[in-house]
């Protein structure tokens, strides 16, 4: 619950009640009593302006409460306690829909908390027990079992470990680790249950101290000058001027008053968190929600962002990316395989090989005989067949691997995949490769930032300086910090926020000491665990990239609708100044003048809601077209897989040998590919067209499509030739480079078209 909201609304109906009730004791012929209620409904505004004008005076700032607080004392001491009343009241409901656009706004790490788990399963006497955490002690053994985040820092008593370290690390794939292994507080159990030795209590681990660094970027945030109170650096110098100089030239000290309550910067008070309000509102209708309005009005100057990469830029879960296959199965028979015997497993790589089998919709079977080492791999019969499938070591067991499998395995390690090798009757059978996958919305999103005016894009991640560095220069990031801890983190947006604000958006554990850190911090909240989602300032609800973008551009569209107002309701307010000194304005009427013009400038504000989406295609793809579209590109996926294990395969072979692969990956380009893309051409690109606008929005895809076919046709034309001279090696490695530049100019087209399909859906 937020404190502040409850404080404003008590301000308000107390200021309200007092107005009414003194209303009524007027017209009932009272009017002792209606000044003595009036008086007691200011009393609350009073002792609420005294006190936010205290705290703007500690900061060094002169904020509106300084010119509101000088108009209501001033009525109260010259006897105008209706006119007292009447400025409590609007200034009461100015604070209520401030703090409104605040209500939200978490002020305890109580999600944070929340992971931490509250007892560990320690063994007291040989014998398991529940242990609160504070009574973990160093030496204590502990059993963690699957799917459980570790409560202090230990050493694995286990010869395999499997952790998840994602929330710690931003690392997506698991890690396996040995016995006698270093493993830290926060990680959660991927494998099956192990026992640990504590090397630190719960307060002195790793994840408590976490959870001390987010308190502090926390606390050590200044609270940003709103932006009435910049207007009102001039405004309330100016007011006073003037009320003083009416003063001393008729000599009667209603004219300073009249001019104080027409200056009252009720535009201000209202016009400006009205403004953001709806835009909070309009936020939360794309999917954004936005804590606070300081988080708004900070969002506007940034310069400055910095990106998490694992479930931020990635999509922060592993994903088959190839298979590399000996030839001994097809790639579909090799996947379902692996994943038949992979549902046992309850390894974190296991379910993504399963995914993968079930998104090509292959059969699975259930295995027989089947035998796991923790970490490792597993074994089993499909379809009567042994199958062993896992890490290297551990095949290596069941099957005699290649040589030139060290040499893969290293570069996938380099390239940030993971792989499993899979064995088949005890020979080797192929690889699968998986890696964390780039979101699709990453590359616009990024675009849509720069054409916001971000000028600056960081990578911050936890993963290798070779994966990262990689990563960042294909989607043009202007930096990319690799190996990062969570204090790494820190350091960077502290010393980063020195020169401007700063914006950080992550997903996790490790990222929240950063994320408070940060003028704005942004989570990702499909995938963000408690600490992220409590220490941002911003939650990406529906877990789409663009739509920080999107916030930005909101953000700064209601900053301009707000200050529109606030100069207009400003602009009114000097004139009713001016009358007021000529004493055309008696206070009171000068109230009921100034609560006109704060209806207009309201009203103005309210345009805010209106604000359009940062896209400008003014009709959508349907969800089932879209999904249609999507699902076409997925049943070209082994396609494409084939045409990149022919060219893996090709320079191993010569021109007799590889006649029978180039011939069946022409036969598949043929009756799958090109007539897909003639289809595409002829059907989908006029439909799209219609929806983007523009004269001719896809002849760059058209262009695409005609390479396609001219590569195909090549391609086609050469394999002829190799058919006539097979032993031309030339021919050969020419059909290699053919392929090459197929296999390239496909995938970028498909990333084309799928960027379109997802920016046209439906929201």
């Amino acid at each position: 619950m937020n404190p502040r909201w409850h404080t404003d609304l008590g301000i308000f109906f107390a200021c309200i009640a007092g107005l009414l009730a003194g209303a009524l004791g007027w017209l009932a012929g009272w009017p002792t009593l209606a000044s003595g209620l009036w008086l007691a409904g200011s009393l609350p505004a009073v002792l609420a302006l005294l006190h936010g004008s205290y705290l703007a005076l500690r900061r060094r700032q002169v904020g509106v409460d300084v010119l509101a607080l000088v108009s209501v004392v001033a009525a109260l001491l010259l006897g105008q306690e209706l006119t007292a009343a009447v400025i409590a009241a609007m200034l009461a409901s100015g604070r209520l829909l401030e703090s409104h656009a605040e209500r939200r706004a978490g002020s305890e790490m109580s999600a944070l908390l929340d992971r931490v788990p509250r007892s560990a399963h320690c063994y007291r006497v040989d014998e398991l027990v529940d242990v609160p955490l504070a009574e973990i002690t160093v030496g204590e053994r502990l059993l963690v079992r699957h799917g459980e985040v570790l409560a202090v820092d230990g050493t694995a008593l286990a010869e395999a470990v499997v952790l998840d370290e994602s929330a710690l690390s931003g690392e997506a794939l698991p890690v396996l680790h040995g016995r006698h292994a270093l493993l830290r507080s926060g990680s959660v159990n991927a494998g099956d249950a192990f026992e640990m030795r504590a090397t630190a209590s719960a307060a002195e681990s790793t994840y408590a101290g976490v959870v001390r660094m987010v308190s502090a970027a926390r606390q050590g945030r200044t609270p940003a000058m709103r932006l009435a109170d910049r207007f009102a650096m001039g405004f309330v110098p100016l007011s006073l001027g003037v009320a003083g100089l009416a003063w001393l030239i008729s000599g009667d000290p209603m004219r300073a008053l009249a001019v104080v309550v027409v200056a009252t910067p009720c535009p201000l008070l209202l016009a400006v968190p009205v403004a953001l309000i709806s835009a909070i509102s309009r936020c939360a209708q794309r999917g954004i929600l936005v804590k606070s309005g300081a988080a708004l009005e900070a969002l506007v100057g940034v310069q400055t962002v910095f990106f998490d990469k694992t479930g931020t830029l990635t999509g922060g879960q592993a994903q088959l990316v190839a298979i590399e296959n000996a030839g001994l199965v097809s790639d579909d028979e090799l996947l379902r395989l692996a994943a038949s015997l992979e549902q046992l497993s309850q390894h974190v790589m296991a379910a993504a090989v399963v995914a993968a089998a079930q998104a090509r919709a292959l059969a699975l079977v259930m295995p027989q005989c089947v035998s796991e080492q923790a970490g490792a791999g597993l074994c089993g019969r499909i379809d009567g067949r042994p199958v062993a499938v896992g890490a290297h070591d551990y095949v290596a067991h069941h099957a005699a691997l290649p040589a030139s499998l060290t040499e893969l395995l290293q570069h996938s390690r380099q390239t940030g995949m993971a792989a499993v090798v899979v064995a088949l009757e005890g020979r080797y059978a192929g690889c699968l490769l998986l890696a964390d996958q780039l979101r699709l919305e990453t590359p616009r999103a990024l675009r849509l930032l720069r054409r916001s005016g971000i000028r600056r894009i960081v990578m911050l991640t936890g993963d290798h300086r070779v994966v990262a560095e990689t990563i960042g220069a294909g989607l043009g990031v202007d930096a990319v910090f690799a190996g990062q801890t969570p204090a790494d983190k820190l350091a960077v947006i502290q010393a980063a926020r020195a020169s401007g604000p700063t914006v950080m958006v992550g997903d996790g554990v490790n990222d929240a000491p950063a994320l408070a850190a940060a003028t704005v911090g942004v989570a990702m909240g499909a995938r963000a665990v408690g600490a992220a989602a409590e220490a941002a300032d911003i939650v990406l609800l529906n877990d789409r990239l663009d739509r920080l973008a999107e916030a930005v551009h909101i953000a700064r569209h209601a900053r301009r609708i707000a200050l529109q107002s606030a100069a207009a309701g400003m602009g009114l307010s000097l004139l009713a100044m001016a009358a007021a000194a000529a004493g055309w304005l008696a206070p009171l009427y000068g109230a009921l003048v100034q609560e006109s013009i704060d209806v207009a400038v309201i009203v103005n504000a309210l345009r805010v809601l209106r604000i359009r989406p940062l896209r400008a295609n003014r009709y959508h793809l349907n969800r089932e077209e879209q999904a249609r579209l999507q699902d076409a590109h997925r049943q070209l996926v082994p396609v494409l897989e084939r045409l990149q294990a022919v060219i893996t395969q090709l320079p191993m072979l010569n021109g007799r040998a590889a006649l029978p692969l180039l011939n069946d990956l022409h036969a598949l380009l043929q009756s799958r590919l090109l007539p897909h893309e003639q289809a595409d051409d002829r059907e989908v690109y006029p439909a799209l067209a219609v929806l983007l606008g523009g004269d001719d929005p896809l002849s760059a895809l058209s262009h695409t499509h005609r390479e396609i076919f001219r590569l195909h046709s090549t391609f086609a034309a050469t394999l002829t030739r190799l058919q006539n001279q097979p032993e031309n090696v030339g021919i050969l490695r020419e059909l290699q480079r053919q392929l090459h530049a197929l296999d390239a100019i496909l995938a970028l087209h498909f990333a084309q078209e799928d960027e379109i399909y997802q920016s046209l859906g439906a929201d």
